[in-house]
């Protein structure tokens, strides 16, 4: 590699530092949402825990959508990321330990609002400002150390509940220090080389606003492919262990939870080569579109089953494909925005494609698994995917 070339590549201590930071906001969400909140529910309402935690999940989506918008948006408009990163870093682990001391299902769900609040306050601004520093080039092995993010979530899901080790306001002080340990070093040390090109405003009709504008249908089909794999995804991370349990009614929680971790952790190496190889053969859609293909895949094993071998089989297909996918995806979605000065509020557009799936999973899984059972469910999921297939296939072939 030439030195002009290498002038245009952020150095790799740098990416690693942005991948660090996003699993710091891994950390701060996934054993929070997955353990932690779902037991402070059932120790303040008691009977009436499942309905109080679809109440509290419908609130912190919307709470979060919005919020991952606007602090975005007040990002580009001030171009200070690392002060919004900063400051919902303070906020979010300030509400998180707040949120100790509610009295009441109802304070508990303001808490939780809040807390959504400060937390995209953070998420927002840091991914925005990769896209600010990492150029085209080195997306790919950005999406691949991206894939870190969800198997450290799982991971600080298992240490903080490790038995003995905390009682329950101790666990939240530990995902606050495990967060500022993984966020502050980007804060402090994340001195990027400057790539004044990533960042130069578009405002008025030239060749490069027309060149960027055609990328309109691009956007669309990242995003709806996106959304199409995200409601799969999340609709195996809720009802994991129920589909399980339809299968083998003996069935342990914590099998289903080492299973989902080692997806996670087998997706980490081929989401890195994956996108180093992206990065190679300047084929960034490819992967993508592969992914989701065998995302779709695995879901049609998962349907066809006849066994639980088969079941996790399918399952261990779709997971390190839809991980893959969207660690990926995060980083590739950095290269359709047309215009610098509005990343960060179009990044939380984006965004939603990450939490709409939280509101509408409950309907699919209602109206399809009590007639047609999960089969049912994931022979609709694998439409999807494959539909997310065809979307980027039409992408691969034009970058």
């Amino acid at each position: 590699m030439d030195k002009a070339a290498d002038e245009e590549r952020q150095p790799l201590w740098f990416l690693l530092l942005l991948a660090l930071a996003a699993s710091g906001g891994a950390v701060a969400y996934v054993p929070f949402l997955t353990i932690l909140l779902p037991v402070r529910i059932s120790e303040l309402a008691g009977t009436e825990d499942v309905a109080v935690l679809s109440y509290v999940t419908f609130a912190g989506a919307v709470a979060a959508s919005l919020a991952n918008i606007l602090f975005g948006w007040l990002s580009d408009r001030t171009g200070r990321r690392r002060a919004w990163i900063l400051a919902g870093l303070l906020l979010s682990s300030i509400l998180l330990m707040l949120s100790h001391n509610a009295r009441d299902a109802q304070e508990l769900i303001l808490y939780v609002i809040a807390w959504q609040l400060g937390l995209n306050m953070m998420l927002g601004p840091l991914m925005a400002w990769a896209g600010d520093c990492v150029p085209d080039t080195q997306k790919g092995l950005l999406g691949g150390l991206l894939a870190f993010a969800p198997a450290l979530g799982a991971l600080s899901g298992t240490l903080i509940t490790f038995p003995g080790l905390a009682d329950s306001e101790q666990r939240l002080q530990l995902v606050i220090l495990l967060v500022v340990l993984m966020v502050s070093p980007v804060l402090l040390a994340g001195r990027s080389r400057g790539l004044p090109h990533l960042t130069r405003p578009i405002e008025t009709v030239s060749n490069e606003l027309v060149d960027r504008l055609k990328l309109g249908p691009s956007i669309r089909s990242m995003w709806f492919a996106r959304l199409l794999v995200q409601i799969a995804e999340a609709a195996l991370f809720a009802f994991l262990l129920f589909w399980l349990r339809s299968l083998a009614p003996d069935f342990k929680d914590y099998e289903a939870a080492r299973i989902f971790s080692g997806v996670l952790i087998l997706a980490v190496p081929i989401a890195l080569l994956a996108g180093r190889w992206s990065d190679q053969t300047r084929k960034p859609m490819l992967p993508l579109a592969v992914c989701a293909g065998l995302s779709s895949c695995g879901l049609l094993g998962m349907a066809l089953a006849g066994n639980l071998d088969l079941a996790l089989g399918g399952y261990f297909l779709f997971g390190i494909a839809s991980m893959t996918f969207l660690s990926l995806h995060a980083s590739q979605t950095l290269r359709v925005l047309p215009r610098p000065q509005h990343r960060g509020r179009d990044l939380g557009f984006f965004n939603l494609t990450n939490t709409v799936p939280s509101l509408i999973i409950p309907g699919f899984t209602l109206a399809l698994v009590p007639v047609f059972g999960f089969s049912g469910l994931f022979l609709l999921l694998a439409l999807f995917s494959a539909a997310a297939c065809v979307l980027l296939s039409t992408l691969s072939r034009s970058n």
